[in-house]
């Protein structure tokens, strides 16, 4: 071989390597800038700020579409925004680009659901169930996707997939892999298939006495309560939340409703419930804002204060039209007044 085609030749090698090289360093740099916005993104999510959240994850989204976690965010913040179309285009996509992540298999189950129940849809219903499932099926570990599952099983009409057989499967996977997570799955079953708030409460006692160190644990159990109207008995629920983390804004909200339920709400009830509107995000997995102002409400009711009543039930149905608990309490108050 000559010297000219020798250098020739390695001249185009190294061309290749330096090619190669930059595609890598640029991939690499897109995955890291792709990497910085997610984090960016998931604080301004933790923080509420779902709109902010939007735009740093579309302007990563523009870089590379087949993201799957960026896609896998933009659709949880559009589920929190309640734009449940979007949350599903995007959860959607997030399981093309991955189809083996289970998380993404929830919470497209999870869309569709809300998609379902907005639309009247039997086929979407349908398509809820399955998600869930394939979620199970890829990692059954996933106990969140479990729960979703015994849920859709014990709420859903036949006719889409619904079986309270299913959904006691799902209870007895859960134990077997962690009994404090059975007890809640069986408490939820026994109360919502079985209709026996006794055995529900026995399952809640053993939660309390296993002494978890799970703070939603205990609000699972501050919710039973609530929707008894049993005030007193949210207080070992809600003094166990504050021990794991005290500064924590529901157990504020929690204390008010304690409060109000037992009739002994103070001026601290309001300004507890207020204190968690003013600085909490409303999310799907906490006490909704509309909740919190028909607690408002009720406080107004009590202390005779009809008028601040009635405003917080309407500011609760503007958050939440379907609120059937504000509209009858506004219904009554209006009625009562004419």
């Amino acid at each position: 071989m000559t010297l000219w085609r020798f250098s020739k030749i390695s001249s185009v090698c190294a061309a290749l390597v330096c090619a190669a090289c930059l595609a890598a360093l640029n991939a690499n740099r897109a995955f890291a800038d792709a990497s910085s916005e997610i984090t960016q993104a998931r604080r301004q999510f933790d923080l509420g700020n779902y709109s902010g959240a939007v735009t740093t994850l579309n302007n990563a989204l523009g870089r590379n579409p087949n993201d799957g976690e960026v896609q896998f965010w933009l659709a949880r913040t559009f589920y929190e925004l309640k734009d449940f179309a979007n949350a599903v285009t995007h959860a959607e996509r997030a399981v093309e680009i991955d189809p083996k992540n289970s998380l993404y298999h929830q919470w497209l189950g999870r869309s569709y659901g809300e998609e379902a129940d907005r639309e009247h849809s039997f086929s979407l219903a349908r398509k809820v169930k399955k998600e869930f499932e394939e979620a199970v099926r890829l990692n059954p570990s996933n106990l969140e996707a479990r729960r979703d599952l015994e849920s859709f099983n014990i709420q859903a009409p036949w006719i889409v997939g619904g079986s309270k057989d299913a959904a006691h499967d799902q209870v007895e996977a859960i134990a077997a892999v962690d009994p404090v997570e059975g007890h809640l799955a069986r408490a939820e079953y026994d109360r919502d298939a079985l209709k026996k708030n006794d055995q529900a409460e026995a399952e809640y006692k053993l939660v309390l006495d296993s002494k978890v160190q799970r703070i939603e644990d205990y609000f699972e159990i501050a919710d039973f309560y609530r929707d008894l109207g049993r005030g007193a008995d949210m207080e070992p629920a809600i003094a166990a939340a504050e021990k794991i983390k005290p500064g924590d804004a529901r157990v504020g909200y929690y204390r008010a409703v304690e409060h109000i339920l037992a009739g002994t709400s103070t001026g601290n009830s309001e300004a507890l419930l207020k204190s968690y509107l003013a600085n909490t995000p409303d999310r799907s997995d906490w006490p909704s804002h509309a909740s919190a102002r028909v607690w408002l409400g009720r406080l107004y009711e009590q202390q005779g204060k009809r008028q601040q009543a009635a405003e917080q039930y309407r500011a609760a149905l503007e958050l939440k039209p379907n609120d059937k608990d504000a509209r009858s309490r506004l219904e009554k108050l209006e009625k009562s007044s004419q």
